[in-house]
């Protein structure tokens, strides 16, 4: 690799489970590393441009990852569950876990031979992260945990109007899958903080373009995961990771019961909540979250010890 990885090329390490898991690198290798980990039905390409640069030009190598069942990585060949099983929370027993997801996002780290990691996850992706902070923690520096939740199914819920909406039809090409996200973007972003049409389509249909399998499919059985792996409370306890929750006020897809319960069950862990804000990191908000990631990873002195956020 050379010493400034190329931030748009897909690169794959395939691990000793089977599975492939598509990431890109950014920054210069001799940095210290941030892993993006993307939520829900999200491919690496979430973490858009303006976010790895920031992070890049704070001085991070940047690694982000394609979960399993999205983007380029590998697509699990288990049924996805039917629509009552993910409402009523009755998972299928044969679908994989986010402690699965984890060992995915570990693998690439030792496919890269970089041994500690700052790691920044939003939604599910903060699950997936937050796991891995309990059960490596010799790997993690620090924890960013951005509008996520614990598995209680007390805290954390979607409101029902989010609910209808994601039981929509499945999208069975580009522009149904662009309509579909515009339309769950639009009404979980937040009235503070309206999302750019524009934006937001080349997003999508970025998204659909580099997807490897069905996405639909892929996202069922992501929620799934979800469902398997129950209440994590008492895991979260382990973490001993300097952690940074953030999350908005305004979230129809994670309460925000969920960052709150989250900051009760790691350590010390602490707690911004950002006005206005939904289930969604708009352009205006940028310069503001990759400044809270930033700072508290650049705080995480060499004795690991927590440090207040200004």
């Amino acid at each position: 690799m050379s010493d400034s990885p190329a931030a748009d090329i897909d690169q794959f390490a395939t691990l000793r489970s089977g599975v492939t898991i598509c990431f890109r690198d950014a920054g210069h290798k001799a940095d210290p590393v941030i892993l993006l980990i993307a939520g829900l039905g999200e491919d690496l390409t979430f973490w858009t441009r303006p976010v790895v640069d920031a992070l890049v030009a704070f001085g991070f190598r940047v690694v982000s990852i394609d979960n399993r069942d999205v983007g380029r990585s590998t697509f699990a060949e288990t049924p996805p569950p039917a629509v009552w099983r993910q409402v009523l929370a009755r998972p299928r027993r044969d679908g994989y876990t986010l402690a699965d997801m984890a060992q995915d996002a570990v693998g690439v780290l030792d496919h890269l031979g970089i041994e500690q990691v700052h790691l920044v996850g939003r939604s599910m992706g903060g699950m997936i992260a937050q796991t891995i902070a309990a059960v490596e923690p010799g790997r993690v520096l620090s924890l960013t945990s951005i509008y996520s939740t614990t598995g209680s199914r007390k805290v954390g819920q979607p409101a029902q109007s989010t609910i209808r909406l994601l039981m929509g039809p499945d999208a069975r090409n580009r522009t149904d899958a662009v309509r579909a996200h515009l339309r769950i973007t639009r009404h979980i972003a937040g009235k503070d903080y309206p999302i750019d049409d524009a934006a937001e389509a080349a997003i999508a249909a970025q998204a659909w373009d580099r997807s490897a399998g069905d996405l639909a499919a892929g996202s069922a059985r992501q929620i799934q995961a979800i469902q398997l792996s129950g209440d994590r409370t008492a895991l979260l306890a382990r973490i001993t990771a300097p952690t940074l929750v953030i999350n908005g006020d305004r979230d129809l897809m994670v309460a925000g019961t969920g960052g709150a319960a989250t900051v009760r069950a790691i350590p010390k862990a602490q707690h911004v909540v950002i006005p206005g804000m939904g289930h969604h990191m708009p352009e205006p908000l940028v310069e503001t979250i990759t400044e809270y990631i930033a700072q508290h990873a650049a705080r995480v002195n060499e004795g690991g010890k927590h440090v207040e956020i200004s």
